[in-house]
């Protein structure tokens, strides 16, 4: 079942006096449980991609739908409510609070709506993601005492506190060494096969790549290949249509 699809989606962004295709009728589905990697070039629309995704920004034309949903049609409410119950960000900067704990951080998204755990389930959801990702040791410790791949981890853990359908991810190991790049692709993994969330990177990291389970490679606002690591090509080579 497709719980992300995108249907001849464009976007242009005004430059002056020109504008900027930045996708130019893309097209995929995404199914539920999926490990996808958005990978091409700078310039080539994966950050717009990842953006239309997550409600961030609009398509100029086209269809967005998430979980059975067109987004289009959802008012500001309906959009926050969608990003806080089906969907996860983790940011390349981490994003996290400096003046709370890990504990504190991961427990945040909880706090902003309709949680339905109690206190002690909430305590102990939020404890089994810290113990998840590794830092079962650190939860009281404050961001600026940890490093980058202990706060990547954190960022995880935070991501999943929903248990939203989908995480997305911008450039997740841009700022991490390859080590720690390696481990924190590994947690991902795991985090998708144990909790069967579907995981979208944006990425030029091609171990993501390597490990993802569907590729989506763009270029020029177009998708070139879209398959599922089987070898199966769902999608053929895209091509901007006439007056694009």
């Amino acid at each position: 079942m497709a719980i992300a699809q995108l249907k001849d989606v464009k976007k242009v962004y005004p430059l002056g006096k020109t504008e900027v295709h930045a996708l130019k009728g893309v097209s995929f589905e995404i199914e539920k449980g999926d490990f996808v990697s958005i990978a091409g070039p700078s310039g080539s629309g994966k950050s717009t991609i990842l953006n239309l995704l997550g409600c961030i920004d609009t398509a100029s034309s086209g269809q967005v739908v998430i979980n059975g949903i067109e987004t289009s049609s959802l008012n500001d409410k309906q959009i926050t409510n969608l990003r806080h119950e089906v969907l996860g960000f983790i940011f390349q900067s981490f994003n996290l609070i400096p003046v709370l704990s890990v504990f504190e951080n991961v427990e945040f998204p909880l706090l902003l709506g309709n949680n339905p755990m109690s206190k002690r389930e909430t305590k102990e959801w939020v404890d089994y993601l810290i113990d998840a990702v590794g830092l079962a040791d650190w939860s009281t410790h404050k961001p600026n005492e940890l490093s980058g791949g202990q706060r990547q981890r954190v960022a995880i853990a935070r991501a999943l506190a929903t248990k939203p359908s989908i995480v997305m991810a911008d450039e997740p190991t841009a700022n991490l060494d390859s080590v720690t790049s390696g481990a924190i692709i590994d947690l991902m993994k795991r985090m998708n096969r144990e909790l069967e969330t579907t995981f979208i990177f944006s990425t030029h990291d091609q171990d993501i790549v390597d490990i993802a389970d569907h590729v989506i490679r763009l270029q020029d606002g177009l998708i070139i290949k879209d398959y599922k690591t089987n070898g199966h090509v769902s999608v053929e080579p895209q091509v901007a249509k006439v007056g694009a």
